[in-house]
């Protein structure tokens, strides 16, 4: 997992076929790629512009066209006129545990895991999306903010991607509830309004338990339920919320 301050210049977003941008490596990281290019400057709470879904959840229509997405629910990072970007929080990342990835990444020594904090052990390791895999992103409770490098998101979120914070959940100084994705799914400007607007997603307001629970195979139906929809309902002519 890459854990860099660098910013890369590549835009990481999905072709209008859902194809994957630059970086979709499936390979584990390195304690040199942790980052998320500029993180936000200022401590205070972004209000979501009208029209865009910053700090809302996706769910997938059962005719998601790419298997990558099938069943997915996506927090929504940051979604603008120049595109969108968001994390799924639903799908675990296979033979890796976030202690595994400490070490791996040089933040403590293997010999150390048993002192490790009960909370860094609840810690869920996520595949993020199919973009810059070897790149992590730990999206957390606002109880936890570091100058110049956490980006709040809405209220109570926040998005960070330096080895900081992993240090600090490490010592158990860290954010009360926190998740860490390896990637991230991105769409081109306008690409996720259109696929919206063909059924390719529903959406719904975030929550603590649909973002960090630890019921992860629960949380698609748990989305759908939240607007008032059981998954039989859905169909290819279904609309949006």
């Amino acid at each position: 997992m890459k854990f860099t301050r660098k910013t890369g210049s590549r835009d990481g977003t999905r072709d209008d076929n859902g194809a994957p941008g630059p970086g979709d490596d499936p390979d584990l990281p390195s304690s040199e790629s942790f980052a998320i290019g500029k993180p936000g400057k200022s401590k205070s709470r972004r209000t979501p512009k009208r029209g865009y879904l910053d700090g809302q959840m996706l769910i997938a229509m059962p005719t998601m066209g790419d298997e990558r997405f099938t069943r997915s629910v996506i927090y929504v990072c940051a979604h603008s006129t120049e595109g969108a970007m968001g994390i799924i929080v639903n799908q675990p990342a296979a033979h890796i545990s976030f202690a595994d990835l400490l070490v791996q990444l040089d933040v403590i020594p293997a010999a150390d895991l048993i002192q490790l904090p009960s909370q860094a052990g609840g810690v869920k390791v996520l595949k993020g999306g199919p973009v810059d895999t070897q790149r992590g992103f730990v999206l957390h409770s606002s109880d936890f903010f570091i100058e110049s490098s956490t980006l709040p998101i809405d209220e109570g979120i926040c998005l960070t991607a330096t080895l900081d914070i992993l240090k600090a959940i490490a010592r158990g100084e860290g954010p009360k509830s926190a998740l860490l994705a390896l990637g991230y799914a991105g769409w081109a400007p306008g690409q996720l309004e259109n696929e919206i607007q063909h059924n390719g997603w529903l959406h719904c307001s975030a929550d603590a338990e649909l973002i960090f629970g630890q019921d992860t195979g629960g949380k698609y139906e748990k989305a759908l339920k939240k607007i008032g929809i059981h998954l039989g309902m859905l169909s290819s002519e279904a609309g949006h919320a």
